[in-house]
């Protein structure tokens, strides 16, 4: 038997090797239970994660709604705008009313309601999906150089270094403009999370470097334990605070990169539409119909600013030391 001692000081004895992490990990509330009493507490922190959960409903729900206002993206309404004013939307604010509940886009007539939750679908569907890319790459560089060291330790850490001196936006515009055959929201996930994984890693690998020779990684080493157990059952439990916190903080980010990349023309190609891209085919008509400037904004400056008060309130609390890379 063995005496564990939590950060209170008092003892508590378990078997030495039946779970060496237990102390670590169990002694304190979880990181998604911490998350949790910091968001439930904290109101701002509240209202943007129900903006977070509309958005995320709206953009999971995306065909459903557009067939609800009765309109899908790509449907023309002639109707609509009038053609002796340029294509103008009929109708002020334009062109909001029962038929269009969000107006319509000038020229064509498009339900600006319909193709805003699905490029609203797109936006999000590659902001998480370059999120997730850039976690599970970043983490398990950052634990494999943090646990190895040595050798392990200075590969990682100069490929770190070599990806984060590469001018990404530049290259992430000439890579997209030269790739015209392919998929082009797949192809904006990869190269977004190919430029993002560093940043976590270099903050995994400095909470790896601080954890790994803590008295329960010791005692799982003395139990027999192989480096995957110690590295899966003791370490990484004991990093996903941080984690969790840089995860919420990225997520904005990527919005912003891909609304970037579509704004510039190199991003999705229409019909496809993408928060971004409307924002860039309404600059031309911000003055004589703001309203299809304004609209795609709002839910873009929503998106960003709810995820960014969200990302502020569980970084305070699960990683309030910050960046110790």
């Amino acid at each position: 038997m063995t005496v564990l001692r939590k950060a209170s000081g008092e003892p508590r004895t378990e078997p030495a090797a039946a779970s060496a992490g237990a102390d670590g990990a169990a002694a304190d509330p979880s990181p998604w239970r911490l998350a949790w009493h910091a968001v439930r507490g904290d109101r701002g922190a509240c209202a943007a994660l129900a903006v977070v959960a509309l958005l995320v409903f709206m953009a999971a729900a995306a065909p459903l709604l557009s067939a609800l206002g009765g309109w899908s993206p790509t449907e023309f309404d002639k109707s609509a705008v009038d053609p002796y004013l340029g294509g103008l939307p009929k109708g002020a604010l334009g062109g909001i009313g029962s038929e269009h509940w969000l107006g319509v886009e000038p020229v064509t007539g498009r339900d600006l309601f319909a193709r805003v939750v699905h490029g609203g679908q797109v936006s999000l569907f590659i902001s998480f999906a370059a999120t997730a890319i850039v976690v599970v790459v970043g983490t398990a560089a950052g634990i494999t150089a943090g646990y190895f060291g040595g050798r392990v330790d200075t590969v990682l850490s100069r490929l770190m270094d070599l990806t984060m001196s590469f001018p990404s936006l530049i290259f992430m515009i000439a890579m997209m403009s030269v790739a015209q055959d392919v998929n082009r929201v797949l192809l904006m996930t990869g190269v977004i999370g190919i430029f993002g994984w560093p940043g976590i890693a270099r903050v995994v690998r400095g909470e790896t470097l601080s954890v790994k020779h803590r008295e329960y990684v010791d005692a799982a080493r003395a139990g027999g334990f192989g480096a995957w157990r110690i590295v899966t059952r003791e370490i990484l439990p004991n990093v996903s605070g941080p984690v969790i916190a840089y995860t919420t903080l990225l997520i904005p980010g990527m919005i912003s990169t891909e609304a970037a990349l579509s704004f510039l023309g190199v991003g999705v190609q229409p019909p496809t539409s993408s928060w971004g891209q409307m924002i860039s085919e309404a600059v031309s008509f911000y003055e004589t119909d703001p309203m299809y400037f304004v609209i795609p904004s709002a839910f873009l400056f929503l998106a960003v600013l709810a995820f960014t008060v969200l990302a502020d309130t569980l970084r305070e609390t699960l990683d309030p030391r910050g960046d110790r890379a």
